[in-house]
Order: structure tokens, then C-alpha cells, then sequence
């Protein structure tokens, strides 16, 4: 069985999701878990907790921006069309 591109897509960018999600969710759970542990360890109560819950929302931030970086179709340049077009008719400039 045979998936149409418009399916193909679809199941990629489900791939992408849910492979966002996990990412935020770890990032999320070893950032605060990581600030609770030194917490108990250190003494310093909720100061690492908050510290942890902080980077953890950095982390997710960036990971949704570089997931929206690599997805979102690469616009041209007029030059790089330009370009294009000289390859396309056989002008070359040499």
C-alpha cells in the first residue's frame, strides 16, 4: 500500500510533533528534576527548582524554534531565481 504525498506529509509532520513533544518533555522533567535533586542535596530549597523550571522552558523554547526552522520551506532569493533561470536557458557566464 501506497501512501499519496498529501499522506506522506501528513505522517511527517505527526513525526515531527510527537518527536517535539518527547523532546519537551524530557528537557522539562531532567531540568526541574535535575534542579530538585540539587536542591536536597545543597540545602538551598526552592532556589535550583526554580533555576531547573527555568532552563527547562529555555531548552523547550529553542527546541520548538529549531523544530520550525528545519520545517518551513526555504524561500529563494531574486539572485538565486536569477540564477535559476540563466542554467535553465544555457547562459552561462564564464
Amino acid at each position: 500500500m501506497s501512501l499519496s504525498p498529501r499522506g506522506q506529509q501528513d505522517w511527517r509532520a505527526i513525526g515531527a510533533a510527537s518527536g517535539l513533544g518527547c523532546s519537551v518533555v524530557a528537557s522539562l522533567l531532567l531540568c526541574i528534576g535535575g534542579g530538585i535533586l540539587l536542591d536536597k542535596w545543597l540545602g538551598t530549597s526552592p532556589v535550583l527548582t526554580l533555576v531547573g523550571v527555568a532552563l527547562g522552558l529555555i531548552l523547550s523554547g529553542y527546541l520548538l524554534y529549531q523544530l520550525a526552522v528545519t520545517t518551513l520551506p526555504k524561500k529563494q532569493t531574486v539572485r538565486s531565481q536569477d540564477e535559476n533561470r540563466k542554467n535553465q536557458s544555457g547562459d552561462f557566464d564564464e
